[in-house]
């Protein structure tokens, strides 16, 4: 898909700027059929590393800048974020939002403030998630995706979901997809890398969760939208099943490997 003017935006382009201004000014209400996002969590601070990992390879705890925030700044930066999603969505429109416990509080209340309808918190299962490292909690192997829509119409492809359920009933046949999901953290050959090995970005979603999210929200030619686009995962799956796309990315660094791996992905 080659980028085009549609109603005065600008489809299948990666904005390069600050999420909220970008949504702000160079984006128009009712424009987006879905958003995918994938916020800050507001993790950083410790430098925990597990050098060596026979589950996932190295593990380096979160530690950017772009993941610190107080308490107070968080839940204010949650709150603009989400409101311009909100303002840009279709009536039929639905978010669907990557969190942990410890952020999930917020997102829930910026949602609840918009009226918005929660219709699932999707349980991701992390098949390979990272050891135990301080050893005094279970080990964390979910993050959670919160599912919401704006008013009592949306999209939602059901019978395309039962079709790329890999789970069957017993005599085969198709099953209804249910909201856990178990899907390997980010490995491999899709994992974006730097030239010491180094993962790229630290919270690469895997392609999989982000195309079953574009199946079950979206339809063929629809426009989503990720405020957090990272390394470009949103977009490849989005052309990889005929919808449109904008995507937003702060760091420059991420947003040139983003360009680069949507080039590759094309040919």
């Amino acid at each position: 898909m080659d980028s085009k003017i549609n109603n005065q935006i600008k489809m299948n382009h990666l904005y390069r700027g600050d999420c909220i201004r970008v949504m702000k000014n160079k984006m128009f209400p009712n424009s987006i059929d879905l958003v995918f996002a994938d916020p800050p969590y507001n993790l950083s601070g410790k430098n925990l590393t597990l050098i060596g990992n026979k589950t996932g390879g190295n593990f380096y705890k979160v530690n950017a800048d772009w993941d610190k925030m107080s308490d107070v700044d968080y839940d204010k930066f949650t709150d603009e974020w989400i409101n311009c999603c909100y303002n840009l969505l279709r009536d039929r429109g639905s978010i669907y939002i990557c969190c942990t416990l410890h952020n999930i509080n917020s997102i829930l209340s910026s949602l609840k403030k918009l009226k918005m309808n929660v219709k699932n918190i999707i349980t991701w299962y992390k098949t390979n998630a990272m050891p135990n490292i301080t050893k005094r909690t279970f080990t964390h192997s979910t993050e959670f995706i919160i599912y919401a829509t704006k008013n009592s119409k949306w999209v939602f492809n059901y019978y395309d979901l039962k079709e790329i359920n890999p789970e069957r009933q017993k005599n085969g046949d198709l099953k209804q997809m249910r909201d856990v999901w178990s899907i390997p953290i980010t490995q491999g050959r899709e994992r974006l890398k730097l030239d010491n090995k180094k993962a790229l970005h630290p919270t690469q979603k895997p392609e999989e969760l982000v195309k079953r999210i574009i199946i079950a929200s979206s339809n063929e030619n629809d426009l989503v939208l990720d405020p957090f686009i990272g390394t470009g995962t949103t977009a490849v799956i989005a052309e990889r099943y005929n919808r449109n796309w904008i995507g937003i990315e702060k760091d420059s660094n991420y947003r040139k490997h983003a360009l680069s791996r949507i080039k590759n992905n094309r040919i």
